[in-house]
C-alpha cells in the first residue's frame, strides 16, 4: 500500500502520510516514487491549486526506520557507495519532488516531526502545527548526519544559529517553541488542525491558479537570486500574468467590488 493517500477537495488535494503502525516512518524504499508521482500529477493538472500534507495517527512523521537502520538493511544495506546511491534515488527524490511542487504546500503537523519528517514538514510554504506536534532532527544522537538536505532548508527556515543547536544538541522542541522560532506559522488545537490548514488551504485556492504557481516560483527562486536577477525574472512573469483573462477578471472583480472567478486562463 502506497504511504500517502490522497483526497481530493474541490481544488485543494490532502495527502495523508497512511502509516501509522510505525508512526510513518520513513523511506521504504518505494517512498521516493509515491512522492514523485504524487507531485508530477499535481504539477499537470492546472485545476489543484493547494496542497495540504499531515500523518496519519499521533504523529507526522517519526523519520528513518531504527530498526532497518540497526539491521543494516533496505535503504542502509551494503556498501557506502550503495547506501549513498539509495539516498540519491530515494530520499532525495522525496525532498526533490517536494521542493519542485508547483502549488503551495501547507504542512499540518499532528505529532512528532522527526529527522526526515522534520525536513519534509519544513518543504511545506506554510506550517500549521498541533498543540500536540514536536519537532528535532536528531540525526546526531544516531550518529549520523542530515542526508535529506535538512543543513540547507533548516537555516533558511529558522536561521542559522537556532538550526545550529537543533543539530548540535539533537533535542526536540515543541509545538510552542517551533511557533517562537518561526518553524511554523501557528499553533492550533490539536482537533481544530485540519479545519485550520482547510480554511488556509481554500484560501489559497480561491486565487488565480497561474499567477499562483508564478508567485511561489518567485518566493522559492528569490532565496538564491541576487535583486537584479529577481527584477528580471519578476518582469517576465509580470508580463504574461497581465495577458492572462484572470488579470482582467481581477481587476474587475476589485472594481466592481465583489470576488474574483478566477478558471485559470
Amino acid at each position: 500500500m502506497s504511504l500517502i493517500v490522497e483526497e481530493r477537495k474541490g481544488a485543494v488535494m490532502v495527502w495523508t502520510l497512511d502509516r501509522p503502525d510505525r508512526l510513518n516512518a520513513l523511506p521504504d524504499l518505494e517512498d521516493g516514487e509515491a512522492f514523485a508521482a504524487a507531485c508530477d500529477a499535481v504539477n499537470a493538472d492546472p485545476s489543484i491549486r493547494c496542497v495540504v500534507m499531515t500523518g496519519a495517527g499521533r504523529a507526522f512523521s517519526a523519520g528513518g526506520d531504527l530498526k532497518a537502520m540497526k539491521d543494516r538493511r533496505d535503504l542502509f544495506e551494503g556498501s557506502g557507495a550503495a547506501i549513498r546511491e539509495r539516498y540519491r534515488r530515494v530520499v532525495h527524490r522525496i525532498v526533490r519532488a517536494l521542493y519542485g511542487l508547483e502549488v503551495p504546500l501547507i504542512s499540518a503537523v499532528n505529532g512528532p516531526a522527526m529527522g526526515l519528517g522534520c525536513d519534509i514538514a519544513g518543504l511545506g510554504d506554510i506550517r500549521i502545527a498541533s498543540e500536540r506536534a514536536s519537532f528535532g532532527v536528531p540525526f546526531m544522537k544516531l550518529g549520523i548526519i542530515p542526508g535529506d538536505g535538512g543543513s540547507w532548508l533548516l537555516p533558511r527556515n529558522i536561521g542559522y544559529n537556532r538550526a545550529a543547536e537543533l543539530l548540535f544538541t539533537a533535542r526536540s522542541i515543541d509545538a510552542a517553541t517551533a511557533e517562537q522560532w518561526g518553524l511554523v506559522n501557528r499553533v492550533v488545537p490539536h482537533e481544530a488542525l485540519m479545519d485550520e490548514a482547510m480554511q488556509t488551504a481554500d484560501q489559497i485556492a480561491a486565487q488565480p491558479p497561474q499567477a499562483l504557481r508564478m508567485a511561489k516560483s518567485l518566493l522559492r527562486q528569490g532565496r538564491d537570486m541576487n535583486f537584479d536577477q529577481m527584477l528580471e525574472l519578476s518582469a517576465a512573469m509580470q508580463a504574461l500574468a497581465h495577458l492572462t483573462d484572470d488579470h482582467i477578471e481581477g481587476v474587475s472583480a476589485v472594481l466592481e467590488k465583489r470576488a474574483g472567478d478566477f478558471t485559470g486562463n
